[in-house]
C-alpha cells in the first residue's frame, strides 16, 4: 500500500496539473469549460482525496511520514471540502477559478511529496 501511495501521488499531481492547465488556457481564451472537463477535474480531485485516505490508512498502520507531509495532506482535504461548499460560487468565471484551485491543489501535492520524512 505504501508503494501505491508513493507512485499514485505523482499521478494525482499530474492529473491536477493537467486539469488546471487546461482550465487556465480556456480562461485566457475566454471560453467556457467543455463538458468532458468535469470528468478530468473531478478525477483529479478524486485522486487527491484517494491519496489522503490512503495516507490516513498508512498512518493508522504506524507508518509515520513526518509532520509536514501529514499537514499538507489535510490542507488538500480541507481545500477540497471548501471547494465543494462553494462550488456554486466557483461557477462564475469557472475556467479561471477551477484552474487556480487545481493549480493550488497540485502545488500542495508537490509540497506533500517533497516533505515526506521531514519534521517541522
Amino acid at each position: 500500500m505504501s508503494e501505491f501511495h508513493e507512485g499514485f501521488g505523482w499521478v494525482a499531481i499530474l492529473l491536477a496539473g493537467h486539469a488546471a492547465g487546461l482550465a487556465l488556457v480556456q480562461a485566457i481564451r475566454r471560453r467556457g469549460l467543455p463538458g468532458w472537463y468535469w470528468w478530468l477535474g473531478g478525477g483529479a480531485m478524486a485522486a487527491m482525496v484517494l491519496q489522503v485516505l490512503v495516507g490516513v490508512y498508512l498512518y493508522t498502520q504506524d507508518l509515520r511520514p513526518g509532520s509536514p507531509h501529514v499537514f499538507y495532506g489535510f490542507v488538500i482535504l480541507f481545500t477540497l471540502t471548501f471547494a465543494y461548499l462553494y462550488r456554486y460560487q466557483l461557477q462564475k468565471n469557472a475556467p479561471l477559478r477551477w484552474g487556480l484551485l487545481l493549480l493550488f491543489i497540485m502545488g500542495l501535492g508537490i509540497r506533500a511529496v517533497m516533505t515526506f520524512g521531514k519534521s517541522f
